[in-house]
């Protein structure tokens, strides 16, 4: 940390980190209510094409995770101040659960392709499910267009999760079980980035991004162990 200012904000992802679908990554909850009484601010940061916010905390809350709907920044978030700031009324291509989040805004046509997110797989119970990464990229082919996507790794989706917080990318350190969208992500918008070994998580994933992770954990808690033994 020489040379950086003061950790102020702890980024998390959700699915593959914290729990994957309805089982929460064992000890996770302690080592978040840890994380909550040191001196940092927590915002949860997802990909999630499937679920509005309000879901996600139902979900969580189940799970015993004190969280609460304004701590979450989604990939869907992004979509819609991207659709908000450019005055545009897309045609929706999304779970019925998350159309929520996009109350409000109508449909027109000739609107740009936007991708929530390009994420290649994730972890479910019963093992890896494709995302929405290969379907865009038939999307693009089909209608020779490149789309403009707002979820991790892009530097943009960081950056707007931090600004809610005050704090700049180097006073950050974002975890996640996706190294290329998570760790990768974090560490181009100039966060610290820790993998851990849970949800999507393949031997050797660390070596796949330049620069690697800072650091590579086994699972949540022992994340926020190193955060709150040597970042702070």
């Amino acid at each position: 940390m020489a040379g950086r200012r003061a950790l102020k904000a702890v980024l998390i992802d959700l699915s593959g980190t914290l729990h994957i679908e309805d089982t929460a990554v064992p000890g996770a909850q302690d080592a978040l209510n840890s994380l909550r009484q040191a001196s940092v601010d927590v915002k949860f940061v997802t990909n999630t094409t499937k679920e509005s916010k309000r879901s996600l905390v139902e979900r969580l809350q189940r799970l015993d995770f004190h969280v609460q709907e304004k701590e979450i920044f989604t990939s869907l978030s992004a979509a819609r101040s991207l659709v908000e700031r450019k005055q545009l009324r897309p045609l929706l291509l999304l779970e019925d659960s998350a159309l929520e989040d996009f109350t409000g805004v109508m449909v027109l046509e000739g609107a740009p392709l936007i991708a929530i997110h390009k994420a290649r797989y994730y972890k479910c119970a019963d093992g890896l499910a494709l995302g929405p990464g290969p379907f865009v990229a038939g999307l693009e082919f089909a209608a020779d267009c490149r789309a403009t996507v707002v979820g991790k790794p892009e530097k943009c989706f960081f950056t707007q999760a931090l600004s809610d917080l005050g704090c700049s990318s180097t006073e950050a350190v974002m975890i996640g079980d996706d190294a290329r969208d998570d760790v990768g992500g974090a560490q181009n918008a100039g966060m610290l980035g820790i993998l851990v070994r849970t949800g999507k998580y393949r031997e050797g994933d660390e070596d796949k991004i330049n620069p690697p992770p800072h650091l590579t954990c086994d699972s949540f808690p022992e994340a926020v162990a190193h955060i709150l033994k040597n970042l702070l």
